[in-house]
């Protein structure tokens, strides 16, 4: 049985693969995340999953090595994460009373396969006051989140709906990466 390396430091991420109960170990790619917005989006994501996956494997070459990455879109603008607080809450602005797009991107890559995946989900928010933005930020939960809101955090009592699949917005397809999982016989 192939270890599993999880390229990312998130929290989040490793509390969503425990779900798949297979055991893991972490070692955070630490690459260029810039995004090449007069590309695909989509295309974009995957790249930088793979790009993770592919940057670990050399380190743990007898491994499967899954790497992820999410950005938060609106108007065709990426919303990374925020350099500062005043950046949060124009993030939080332009978010407030509509509709986003959250786009994650999952690479599974060892050295016999590549499964490279995308996730795109609406996310909608309500209306914020100035108040509401300005005690948010001031939590400090915005300021290591791409789109500068956490749903599982915070700020889900302001998502009014969504659209797509809510693990992959927290930064990981989990039924994705669980079925693939499932589909490789030495893990």
């Amino acid at each position: 049985m192939k270890k599993i390396v999880l390229a990312s430091q998130s929290p989040r991420r490793k509390e969503l693969l425990e779900k798949t109960g297979c055991s893991f170990m972490i070692d955070a790619a630490d690459i260029d995340e810039t995004i090449d917005q007069s590309k695909p989006l989509t295309e974009e994501i995957k790249r930088l999953s793979h790009c993770k996956a592919a940057h670990i494997l050399k380190r743990h070459p007898d491994s499967l090595v899954i790497g992820s990455d999410t950005i938060v879109t609106i108007d065709g603008k990426v919303l990374g994460k925020p350099a500062d607080k005043n950046d949060a809450v124009g993030m939080l602005r332009s978010l407030s009373g509509r509709t986003h797009q959250v786009i994650t991107g999952l690479c599974m890559l060892s050295s016999q396969r590549e499964y490279l995946f995308v996730s795109v989900s609406d996310v909608s928010f309500a209306v914020l006051t100035e108040d509401e933005i300005e005690k948010y930020v001031n939590t400090g939960e915005p300021m290591d989140k791409a789109g500068a809101y956490a749903i599982q955090g915070i700020a889900s009592r302001y998502i009014t709906g969504i659209n797509g699949d809510y693990y992959a917005i927290m930064g990981l397809p989990l039924c994705a990466v669980y079925e693939e999982l499932k589909n490789i016989s030495e893990y």
